[in-house]
C-alpha cells in the first residue's frame, strides 16, 4: 500500500467516526435514542473494520513484514 493511500484511508475512517456522531445526535433529536443507535451502528462498525485494517497494515509496515511503497521522495 502507498502511503498516500493509507493516509486517505486513514481520513475516510476519521470521517466516518464524525458521520456516526452527526447521524447519531441528529437522529435523537426526531426519532429518539434506539432508532438512533440503529441507524449509527452500521456506519460506526464500518470505520471500526477500516482502522483495523490500517493498524494491521502499519503494524506490518513497522516490523518489515510488507513495507509500505513510498510515493514521495525522501530528500
Amino acid at each position: 500500500m502507498k502511503q498516500s493511500t493509507f493516509v486517505k484511508w486513514g481520513l475516510l475512517s476519521f470521517g466516518l467516526v464524525l458521520l456516526t456522531f452527526v447521524i447519531r445526535g441528529s437522529t435523537r433529536l426526531v426519532l429518539g435514542d434506539r432508532v438512533a443507535v440503529i441507524l449509527s451502528a452500521p456506519i460506526a462498525l464500518g470505520a471500526l473494520a477500516l482502522l483495523v485494517v490500517l493498524f494491521a497494515t502499519a503494524v506490518l509496515s513497522v516490523t518489515g513484514i510488507r513495507p509500505m511503497k513510498r510515493d514521495i521522495d525522501e530528500r
